[in-house]
């Protein structure tokens, strides 16, 4: 119980027990202990002095209670978790939960059979697993045209497709960038602060290209969380002492060697060193900025790149000619396409045109920042460098996919550019919402940005995973149909029936529309169109199936004889849908079969 005590033997008409009341009042908040009685002492004049009771009360004395003992009330359970370590932490990431929460939903609403893609590398995984334990026989040399080291990927998924089917290689995908949009929380919570990285977890969860890989089991989305995490090292260990930077060298090498084209963003990462590298912390008296020279700032970035390339040269040496092979032909010295300019520029800025702009946005936003903060021209500069390299990664992919005239694989590569270019992306998205709040036309026009970018990436992520056909009445069709070892199975994009028959045919049943040799009965070798077409016409496959889709060309020039039903009967016709319209799966069955 509270108490004061009134005393006014001067009799001067003051009011000292409202103030030992409010002094009172104010020692309860500040303490949840017990109560504690005051007694108010009068000096000279009109003011009184509040101090601890330390003689009794005389019988003028009047006691006042403030607080009732019955009604006083402790700190809540929701002050008592906030008030620890773990309840802080976890209460400073809720809108991180909250994004990560959206991402999932997002992309679990996504159904489609097998890609091709997942299919090819899930089925080799399944494979190399073969080969690893029981040295059974690949039938095949993934590592010179793979574009990925066919033992990292195509392992991890093939075994979470043992275990739980080809969704559980589609979770593994989906924890992958779970744990990349993770590490732009962090990235950006580090660089710019928490209203940017929350803005930035936001808009690359959304993105049409997270959401796309969130669903695909490939190589894209173990190889971005490894970028993701390397670059999340880079700026977690920039405080600390210089070689600690070593530490996000091996996920850079897993990254680049799980997909070949994650080399590609490796540079931006050696720039972040650099450029983060030149903040040192803050001095332990003062808590003053300590910022290294730009001699220890780039003596960080060349320690990253010697040993990034030491470790990749050693990898290369070890493993053999057959993976630079695979490198060259897939990465660096690939196959130009035919993909006119226009539509690959096209494609890129339907994708990722949103977070690329609101990114370069950034850049300023950021510089202004640090200018009205008192920031140094040094410190501006520097800061200016870090975003602009961000920003700029997300014009890579586009410029590579340009540069081979192909737009194949564009969906996932953006993904790995927007990925960099988020952290900068949430800074302008903040400073809207931020300076919206007191303007109500700016804050709507920063919802609308949100909605917008949103439903287009909703739109966008559902078309691209409608983007193959849904292969499963394809598959029925034909189970009923595969003799396992005996027949030859010719199938446009092979590798999506030969993955659900792996328990039930061999690898060398299967051939593929896209390239194929074949030995006359008088011993000619004949490559291309002539080897499909003698093939039919020895009757040397037991089934054939045709779709129209990618090599149209050679599936109409063959489908002439197959029309004439000249050793083959059509035995279903089965519509599909595409990204390209309605078209149909067309299965023959050998006559002499």
């Amino acid at each position: 119980m509270t108490a004061t005590v009134d005393s006014d033997p001067t009799g001067s008409g003051s009011a000292p027990s409202d103030i030992a009341s409010d002094a009172a009042a104010d020692l309860v908040d500040s303490s949840f202990g017990a109560p504690t009685a005051l007694v108010t002492v009068p000096k000279q004049g009109t003011a009184t002095e509040t101090a601890p009771e330390t003689a009794p009360a005389t019988a003028a004395t009047t006691v006042k209670h403030t607080v009732d003992p019955d009604s006083y009330v402790g700190p809540s359970p929701w002050q008592r978790f906030t008030a620890h370590r773990f309840g802080r932490w976890l209460v400073g990431r809720l809108p991180l939960f909250a994004v990560l929460a959206l991402q999932v939903a997002l992309a679990i609403r996504l159904h489609n059979t097998a890609f091709e893609d997942e299919a090819l590398y899930l089925y080799a995984g399944h494979h190399e697993i073969a080969w690893l334990l029981h040295h059974t026989p690949t039938f095949d040399n993934y590592s010179t045209y793979f574009s990925g080291a066919p033992f990292l990927y195509p392992v991890l998924g093939a075994a979470a497709d043992g275990l739980f089917g080809l969704e559980g290689a589609r979770l593994l995908s989906l924890l992958f960038m779970l744990g990349a949009t993770c590490c732009v929380w962090g990235v950006t919570r580090r660089l710019y602060g928490r209203p940017a990285a929350a803005c930035a977890a936001a808009l690359f969860a959304v993105a049409a290209p997270t959401l796309f890989l969130s669903r695909l089991a490939t190589y894209d989305p173990m190889s971005l969380f490894l970028l993701a995490f390397s670059l999340w090292i880079v700026v977690a260990t920039a405080r600390g002492m210089g070689p600690l930077v070593l530490l996000a060298v091996p996920p850079a090498v897993l990254a680049v060697g799980t997909k070949y084209a994650g080399l590609l963003f490796v540079p931006t990462i050696i720039l972040v060193a650099v450029f983060v590298g030149r903040y040192g912390g803050r001095m332990k008296g003062t808590g003053e900025a300590r910022r290294r020279g730009w001699i220890a700032a780039i003596s960080r970035g060349l320690l990253f790149t010697a040993s990034f390339a030491g470790l990749v040269y050693g990898w290369l040496k070890l493993l053999g000619h057959s993976y630079v092979t695979g490198i060259t032909s897939t990465t660096t010295n690939r196959a130009a396409g035919g993909d006119s300019l226009g539509y690959i520029l096209k494609l890129a800025a339907e994708l990722g045109a949103g977070v690329a702009v609101l990114a370069f946005v950034g850049v300023w936003v950021d510089a202004r920042l640090a200018r009205n903060n008192g920031e140094s021209r040094a410190a501006v500069v520097t800061r200016v460098l870090l975003s602009s390299a961000l920003a700029g990664t997300a014009l890579l992919a586009p410029a590579y996919q340009v540069h081979l005239h192909t737009a194949t694989s564009l969906q996932k590569h953006v993904g790995f550019g927007l990925l960099f270019a988020s952290p900068v992306a949430g800074v302008a998205l903040a400073a809207l919402l931020q300076v919206g709040a007191r303007d109500p036309r700016r804050l709507f026009a920063g919802l609308m940005v949100c909605l917008a970018l949103t439903w287009a990436a909703i739109v966008q992520s559902t078309q691209l995973y409608d983007g193959w056909p849904n292969s499963s009445q394809m598959v029925a069709d034909l189970q009923t149909q595969v003799r396992p070892i005996t027949d030859r199975i010719l199938a446009e994009e092979d590798e999506v029936p030969r993955y659900y028959f792996s328990n039930l045919t061999e690898p060398y049943q299967w051939y593929s529309t896209f390239s194929f040799t074949y030995t006359t009965k008088q011993g000619k070798v004949l490559t291309g169109v002539p080897a499909y077409e003698q093939a039919i016409a020895d009757q040397y496959f037991g089934l054939i199936v045709l779709r129209f889709g990618p090599t149209a060309a050679l599936d109409n020039t063959i489908d002439g004889p197959l029309m004439a039903k000249k050793g083959y009967t059509l035995i279903a016709k089965i519509p599909n849908t595409d990204e390209y319209g309605t078209g149909y799966y067309y299965i023959w069955r050998s006559d002499s079969s």
